[in-house]
């Protein structure tokens, strides 16, 4: 899925819209790590696989900054789970 993501600094979102809605993840910018609280897909989104898209732009996107991701979030739990070659960047809650 093409999609235009950014990063929402103000409201510290990743963010995408989709025809009028917007889906987003819920982050907080540590020294050293992402961390992960939300991910939200509105209903009327929902299965058009844009939860997936935005976890994997995050965590390119932390790959890329050399950050860490310390996941709250259960879908980003979840999708970690599925997708191992990203576990490099997960970080223990205790170091944020």
């Amino acid at each position: 899925m093409d999609l235009e993501i950014i990063d929402n600094k103000i409201n510290h979102h990743f963010e995408t819209t989709v025809e009028g809605k917007t889906a987003f993840i819920d982050y907080k910018k540590r020294p050293s790590a992402l961390v992960i609280f939300h991910t939200e897909v509105p209903k009327e989104l929902e299965g058009r696989g844009i939860a997936a898209a935005l976890t994997k732009h995050v965590l390119d996107y932390a790959a890329r900054e050399e950050l860490g991701v310390v996941p709250f979030c259960p879908y980003m739990l979840a999708y970690l789970k599925r997708h191992p070659e990203y576990h490099y960047l997960v970080k223990s809650k205790k170091a944020v």
